[in-house]
């Protein structure tokens, strides 16, 4: 078992964050009946996932595992 920092990492919270924001954003443009409000928010929950695939791979997410 690894010390690790169980995901505690710019890239991961990056993604939470992101992802978090385009949910509530879509649930207001739900609630409040406006369609261009929800798809923003689908957007920004996209984004949130391409953002953070990338900062992990620019190194800033959790280090690979090697093999013993």
């Amino acid at each position: 078992m690894s010390a690790g920092n169980h995901g505690s990492t710019p890239a991961a919270w990056t993604l939470v964050v992101l992802v978090a924001l385009g949910f509530i954003v879509s649930t207001v443009g739900l609630l409040i009946g406006q369609w261009p409000v929800f798809w923003v928010g689908v957007a920004i929950v996209a984004l949130g996932g391409i953002v953070g695939g990338v900062m992990k791979a620019a190194g800033l997410g959790k280090p690979r595992e090697h093999a013993a």
